[in-house]
């Protein structure tokens, strides 16, 4: 599995607003800067994400972005596969992209990436953004308390 730009951002975009998470509308001229987006390309992502349901928006000077669901009912795994398709690390192992290869039934290698594949969807379907939101906390209070 590879991630793109463009899955990195929609993950930052979405746990940016997890963080933001009941406290309002988000601009998105706020997002791009704090997570250093380029803003039209952030737009497009936008409209990725709130034509998938996961955020709602509103158009206008005071207008902006909140996510539509807590951030503990979103996984990672849901926005990884929403922009990057298939987490397989190979067609030959995917379960929704599947691709015959001719040297399959004995390919050793098979088996690995199988169990590749199982590790990723394993921590990226558990993780949800409350988790990340809470990591992020636990960052921040490990850095002021190291500063201290």
């Amino acid at each position: 599995m590879k991630i793109t730009f463009k899955g990195d951002y929609a993950t930052k975009i979405i746990l940016d607003l997890a963080l933001a998470y009941g406290k309002g509308v988000t601009q998105i001229k706020d997002i791009a800067k704090r997570q250093d987006i380029p803003e039209r390309y952030l737009e497009q992502i936008i409209t990725l994400l709130k034509n998938a349901r996961y955020i709602n928006t509103v158009r206008g000077p005071k207008g902006g972005v909140w996510l539509a669901k807590a951030p503990s009912a979103i996984t990672l795994g849901e926005i990884v596969r929403l922009i990057e398709g298939l987490t397989s690390p190979i067609t030959c192992v995917s379960k929704s992209c599947y691709t015959k290869c001719d040297f399959e039934n004995g390919c050793v290698l098979k088996g690995v990436w199988q169990e590749v594949r199982e590790k990723i969807n394993e921590v990226v379907d558990k993780t949800t953004y409350q988790d990340l939101v809470d990591r992020v906390k636990a960052q921040s209070n490990e850095a002021v308390n190291y500063a201290i």
